[in-house]
């Protein structure tokens, strides 16, 4: 089975590398199709959970993250529905944005994916739309998570109480210390205030000051010690956007110190970590002290890299990763959430509607102009459409060789999964990667760096 699966993606491959170009018509097709997903997916959130956090599509129930509803999947989904050309969806999810959303609520939040997708998407917002409400919300969003920063290391608590500023749980993740600096820098440029800036940098450069002798970095570590508790490394989650926000930052700021610690982590990264197999390149998991693998594990998170490497200038290390992901997608039915690519066997059967592997489809199309990653995009955005579908939106996978589902659509299927779905197909002057710089979860900022 496993020399059958590699040689239908051999064929594929070779087939779209001969073939004709992809139509300007099939790209139009394809965006239509998207902006239809997106509108049914938006239709069913209305309709059975209106006002809260997510939809549950098969029940048909809403979802809170915490006690009050923080408007995740509005919040998240109004940039896409933007930059789809959904006015109805926009000013719907806008509306409810400035008259709902509030901060001033009795709950702790997690910092990073409260600052990924609410920061982030505030602050776009206000770029996309001009209306400084969105700034507001931001600025008010971004002061109070501020206190979780002021711990002897700089590197913040994972949660902070919104209206209280009470912080709690010290063992953090690259991933968490350093996946703030472009939502909080923005948020510097559009109000005046350095303290942000100051803060999220201070964060990035304090986990990065405790790399190893190999320039890698570990997956636990405690931010009012400096100690690692876990010094397992790889480029998954808990480590993955710590990675790509030390090359965003050198492009969204012209940091020149982010410039170095990317240049100095993706070459111990691929030093270290890449594995190169017969059905494509991946990513292991190994001791950061050491460099000894500890595990052969590659899954739909680290999907990334492949577009991050083609965005910074290695497009031909990123084929090789694009078609790695691209086995495991095929291999499967969908990716699932990790398999490990020695037996070529599945560790965690799960598909939760994740976007990398179509981020990295995005990049390297945009790179290269090679119809093989709109072919490979037009079959993962239909696989998801027609496998994932519920009759109020669409659901995760429990298990990708069963297509059986879970109750769930997270708000990253809107601002992330439908994103780039369209963004591959659509014209390339829609998006302009020399003027934005897409931050983790896919909202769009602006490149402002001062002559």
């Amino acid at each position: 089975m496993q020399k059958i699966a590699f040689l239908l993606a051999l064929l594929f491959f070779q087939n779209t590398l001969t073939a004709q170009t992809f139509s300007e018509k099939e790209k139009q097709e394809m965006c239509v199709k998207v902006k239809e997903a997106c509108r049914f997916a938006w239709n069913g959130y209305k309709k059975y959970a209106w006002g809260s956090d997510a939809l549950r599509p098969i029940s048909h129930t809403p979802q809170n993250w915490y006690k009050h509803s923080l408007l995740m999947t509005p919040v998240d989904g109004f940039d896409t529905f933007t930059l789809l050309g959904l006015k109805e969806e926009a000013k719907e999810a806008k509306d409810i944005i400035l008259t709902k959303l509030d901060f001033n609520v009795d709950d702790e939040v997690q910092v990073f994916e409260v600052t990924i997708r609410l920061l982030g998407s505030l602050i776009t917002a206000y770029e996309l739309d001009g209306d400084k409400r969105f700034l507001n919300k931001a600025e008010d969003l971004g002061r109070r998570l501020l206190p979780a920063f002021k711990t002897s290391t700089g590197m913040p608590y994972r949660y902070v109480h919104l209206q209280t500023g009470a912080v709690r749980d010290a063992l953090s993740n690259p991933a968490e210390t350093g996946t703030l600096f472009l939502e909080f820098g923005k948020l510097t440029q559009l109000t005046g205030d350095s303290s942000f800036y100051k803060a999220a940098k201070t964060s990035l450069i304090e986990t990065y000051n405790r790399r190893s002798k190999l320039n890698l970095v570990g997956s636990v570590i405690n931010i009012t010690t400096g100690q690692w508790t876990d010094t397992e490394t790889h480029i998954s989650g808990g480590i993955d956007s710590y990675y790509e926000y030390v090359y965003k930052a050198w492009l969204l700021f012209g940091d020149k110190d982010c410039l170095h610690i990317w240049n100095e982590h993706n070459t111990a990264v691929k030093k270290y970590l890449l594995r190169k197999e017969n059905n494509g390149w991946f990513f292991t998991h190994a001791d950061m002290n050491t460099g000894k693998e500890t595990f052969p594990y590659y899954g739909a998170l680290d999907a990334f890299y492949a577009g991050l490497l083609a965005l910074s200038g290695d497009v031909a290390t990123a084929k090789k990763i694009q078609q790695g992901n691209f086995y495991m997608w095929t291999k499967f039915n969908m990716e699932p959430e990790e398999f490990n690519f020695k037996t070529d066997t599945i560790v965690y059967a799960s598909y939760p509607l994740r976007p990398e592997i179509l981020e990295s489809c995005f990049y390297l199309y945009r790179s290269t102009h090679s119809k093989v990653y709109l072919d490979m995009g037009k079959r993962i955005v239909n696989d998801i459409l027609l496998h994932c579908k519920t009759d109020a939106g669409y659901a995760a996978v429990r298990n990708v060789q069963t297509y059986k589902l879970a109750d769930s659509m997270e708000s990253f299927f809107f601002a992330e999964t439908l994103k780039y779905s369209y963004l591959l197909f659509a014209p390339e002057s829609l998006v302009n990667l020399k003027k934005i710089v897409f931050n983790t979860e896919a909202h769009p900022l602006k490149i402002n760096i001062p002559k």
